[in-house]
């Protein structure tokens, strides 16, 4: 009998020590979605323009297919990568990183040039492609989406993972997979109430009250108001993550000049606003790494673009 008792007071601390280590692997989970907090809203910004001019009945089908190939660039490419890379040879982790920084400066800065170039697709030359062939056009859609959205989530998960670096092995998978599955969750459960938003809007306007009617009506006259305006953020986005992550590669490669001077312009604001200094030295973090986000995607917008072009003209 007193090996019994023995056996079980060994399972109970077994279970203590079990409970202990996910409490811990919880509170390492939390602070390293904390610490991606940034990103989590850029990618939340940029998806939604995907899903613009696409018929509404689709909307939520779209999003889903995005958000299936978000987790699986999660939790089938960048996890596995990033542990591997992490263990091998963690000093590939900054030169990969910086590769799709770029690639995010690029994209941004297409989307600007596009703009002002008029280049840009029409909406009714979107539209007919999207009539002529709504299965193409949608593979379309949801293929370019992932590809931005595998560059956002490698950055949200190396973050994650310098956050939780110092933890076990077996411990930084766990939590790195629990970041994966809540921040995909958490930014397209975001995004499909951004873009249903109109037809919640509708359903109320029918209703009754005056008070909800009005509300519903307010929602339907808002929405389009509020996809443009995160159609434009979710272009800053790109150039602010990327420019910064170029940024902090090149300090932690050894070329300190260029965020050090961001970070001495950013500790000025922050010393000479007062109550005010924490946001507004963040915010000038963030312009000055859009700026260079921007530089860098309109150097590179040129090489592919402009100069191969003068070069044909010729």
């Amino acid at each position: 009998m007193s090996g019994l008792f023995a056996l079980l007071d060994d399972v109970a601390a077994l279970v203590r020590l079990t409970a202990a280590s996910l409490d811990d692997i919880a509170g390492a989970a939390g602070r390293a979605g904390a610490k991606a907090a940034g990103v989590v809203v850029d990618d939340a910004a940029v998806t939604p323009r995907y899903v613009q001019g696409l018929k509404p009945q689709r909307e939520l089908s779209i999003i889903r297919r995005i958000a299936v190939g978000s987790l699986r660039n999660k939790l089938l490419f960048i996890v596995p990568a990033a542990l591997l890379l992490s263990w091998l040879a963690p000093w590939l982790l900054t030169p990969i990183l910086m590769c799709g920084g770029l690639y995010l400066c690029y994209e941004g800065a297409e989307k600007i040039w596009e703009k002002l170039s008029g280049h840009a697709p029409a909406p009714e030359e979107t539209n007919a492609e999207a009539a002529a062939d709504p299965v193409a056009h949608e593979k379309k859609v949801v293929s370019g989406a992932v590809r931005t959205d595998f560059i956002l989530s490698a950055e949200i998960m190396v973050i994650a993972l310098n956050e939780v670096a110092t933890e076990a092995f077996l411990a930084r998978a766990i939590i790195l997979v629990a970041v994966a599955i809540g921040i995909t969750a958490l930014v397209y459960g975001v995004v499909a109430l951004i873009v249903k938003m109109d037809d919640l809007g509708l359903l109320l306007a029918d209703r009754e009250s005056a008070a909800v009617s009005a509300l519903g009506r307010g929602l339907v006259r808002a929405m389009p108001i509020v996809l443009a305006v995160l159609s434009v953020v979710g272009v800053v986005a790109m150039l602010w993550v990327g420019g910064h992550i170029l940024l902090v590669g090149v300090d932690e490669l050894g070329f300190h000049p260029p965020y050090a001077l961001v970070h001495h312009v950013e500790l000025l604001v922050h010393d000479a606003t007062g109550p005010l200094g924490g946001v507004l030295g963040w915010l000038t973090n963030t312009a000055l790494s859009a700026v260079v986000g921007a530089v860098v995607g309109a150097i590179v917008v040129a090489v592919l673009h402009l100069l191969p072009r003068k070069r044909a003209h010729h």
